[in-house]
């Protein structure tokens, strides 16, 4: 009996170009997923406004004999995608005590790493953001929609804590958490090829976010300290330039872009 072929999957990254990596921590991240795993798809920009939660990226699946299906959040996204058989179990032969040490990587990177970059690229360096993550909008409502977009960051990041914090203040908070991950692959490297975060001989699922909050600050033109701060760490760049030739040769490469 033959397998099962795998769905047509469409990765709707709300960015321009298909041969470089995106701005988004999460749209890296549910790339690096799939390539991981050498699973297919193709890349479209997509909008947010079409996206079924309302925010990249998301995921449309075309299986031969049943009606496409459109998923969003990178985290559901993946774990539909595990249950249907596509990708691989990551974490499925780590032991209780290394799930939780993955959770708290992934969760030391979205939850709280997350909203200083989104300070430091809509506060900070609101203009270049605005061009960026407003790329497909027409240029006379883009100052329109960037205040309003503005706006809510803003309120959101007060409400959450981080936006009550100084510049300074917040250049700490970034550093103290990229120390904590260059110590955390300095002790996984190897000698060649990928390593990985948790320094096993197989990736899991923190390295997907490690991965993708890495590529997001280092290509992204509105976070230019965290760019700089992340530069700093040589095993961090490391690791990235290793999961890189392993697994993107067809993407163009950060240091091109300096």
């Amino acid at each position: 009996m033959s397998p099962k072929p795998l769905p047509a999957l469409t990765l709707y990254r709300g960015w321009p170009s298909t041969q470089t990596y995106a701005w988004s921590p999460f749209v890296n991240k549910l790339e690096t997923r799939l390539r991981l795993a050498a699973v297919p798809y193709r890349a479209e920009p997509g909008s947010k406004q079409a996206a079924p939660r309302g925010k990249l990226p998301y995921l449309a699946i075309q299986p031969a004999d049943a009606p496409a299906q459109v998923l969003g959040d990178s985290t559901l996204i993946a774990r539909t995608l595990v249950g249907a058989g596509v990708l691989p179990d990551l974490n499925a032969a780590l032991t209780p005590a290394d799930r939780g040490r993955d959770l708290a990587v992934r969760a030391l990177l979205e939850d709280k790493m997350y909203f200083y970059l989104v300070k430091e690229r809509w506060v900070d360096n609101y203009y270049k953001m605005r061009a960026g993550a407003l790329w497909s909008v027409p240029w006379l409502l883009r100052p329109l929609i960037g205040l309003l977009a503005w706006r809510q960051v803003v309120a959101v990041l007060y409400g959450q804590g981080t936006g009550r914090f100084d510049r300074e203040e917040m250049a700490g908070f970034k550093r103290e958490v990229w120390e904590a991950v260059e110590a955390l692959l300095r002790e996984a490297r190897t000698e060649r090829g990928p390593f990985w975060v948790l320094g096993g001989t197989q990736p899991t699922e923190g390295d997907a976010v490690v991965y993708g909050f890495v590529i997001a600050a280092l290509v992204c033109d509105a976070a230019p300290e965290m760019q700089k701060m992340v530069r700093e760490f040589p095993t961090i760049m490391e690791y990235a330039g290793r999961i890189h030739d392993a697994y993107f040769p067809d993407y163009e490469r950060w240091e091109e872009r300096v």
